[in-house]
């Protein structure tokens, strides 16, 4: 069955959509065909219409908790990647970026008690970097890490996540061991278009971490970035990739382009091709948990609350690496007003 045109019978559109979710929440897989059918889905009104159904799926695949998580830059600053949209890159250090070492576990630990009062039920450690795999021998850092989790751990009832980088399958059973669940590990965009933003290491590079973790039990925290130039035919193959590997969570996030960056002088995304953006990949991705990440202030403005009506089942609360975020307060008002549930989602 094919769309109405875009542009034409509104009713017909909204029948086909419905029909669409219909089958999706019965267990269909939606195909490569249909997700490039939904692609051109224009025009304001016709994009809420695509927005309605991805949020049906979301009802009746995921439910009404939104899951909530909070992070934090345990090292900043001094990287040694190229990432074309971070400013901790030592090959474009933003202008405001923060340079430090890694924090002390007592200092980490604190900032996890805030985020569990806060609400947040995962806390997650984002350090710079390539990753473990690439430590010195003579290094701690990895060994230190692995203590502020068992520390979290024991005096704390939020559950900690890492974003530390790549590592290897003996690391990944190591932070297993030490409790980690949930790994943040993202492949920012398709293979296709990843070496326009990343040249020191690959997107190759980058899934083979994911399946470390994976082996090992760790649940993938794995997405992208929206609005760096990628085509639509980007965004599908990163969406289509996500499925294959099987990823748990998948944190979307929208470019809020940081000054001395490559991508500094890109344009924000507008906020219904960032809708409509959403909405899709719920559709490719029914059942997984779809995460509002950074830039949704910056991005969303005013229709930041559709995009947890448009496919979205979890986010971010508090601030994000190098940039603000608004008030928890302000995040758990939202959720209420929609008549969701902040906490944990569950895996499907």
């Amino acid at each position: 069955m094919c769309p109405p045109e875009s542009g034409g019978d509104r009713p017909a559109l909204e029948v086909w959509l419905n029909q669409l979710a219909d089958r999706l929440i019965a267990g269909e897989s939606l195909d490569r065909e249909t997700a490039q059918q939904l692609t051109e889905i224009e025009g304001t009104e016709n994009i809420l219409l695509l927005c309605a159904a991805a949020d049906r799926v979301r009802q009746e695949c995921c439910g009404n908790v939104v899951d909530l998580c909070s992070i934090v830059n345990v090292k900043s600053g001094s990287c040694s990647e190229n990432c074309g949209f971070c400013s901790q890159s030592a090959h474009h250090p933003g202008e405001d970026s923060p340079i430090y070492g890694l924090k002390s576990p007592e200092e980490i630990l604190a900032q996890a008690k805030s985020a569990e009062l806060a609400g947040a039920k995962r806390f997650c450690l984002v350090s710079q970097g390539r990753g473990p795999k690439y430590s010195s021998p003579k290094s701690q850092e990895f060994e230190q890490v692995l203590e502020t989790v068992r520390r979290i751990i024991a005096e704390t009832s939020i559950k900690p996540c890492c974003a530390l980088g790549e590592v290897t399958p003996e690391q990944a059973q190591r932070l297993a061991e030490a409790g980690v669940t949930r790994y943040n590990h993202n492949l920012e965009a398709s293979e296709n278009f990843f070496p326009e933003i990343v040249s020191t290491h690959s997107w190759r590079d980058r899934v083979e971490t994911v399946k470390h973790l994976k082996a090992a039990g760790i649940q993938a925290c794995t997405g992208g970035i929206l609005g760096m130039g990628e085509s639509w035919g980007d965004r599908l193959d990163l969406a289509f990739a996500l499925r294959e590997l099987e990823v748990e969570s998948i944190p979307l996030n929208l470019l809020n382009p940081r000054e001395g960056t490559p991508l500094g002088d890109r344009d924000r995304l507008d906020p219904y091709e960032a809708l409509k953006a959403i909405a899709i990949f719920r559709l490719i991705l029914p059942t997984r948990i779809l995460r509002y990440a950074g830039g949704r202030e910056a991005v969303m403005g005013e229709l930041q609350a559709l995009g947890l009506k448009s496919g979205l089942n979890a986010m971010l609360i508090g601030h994000y690496l190098t940039t603000m975020g608004q008030p928890p307060e302000k995040d758990n008002e939202m959720l209420e007003s929609l008549g969701l549930e902040g906490g944990e989602a569950r895996v499907n």
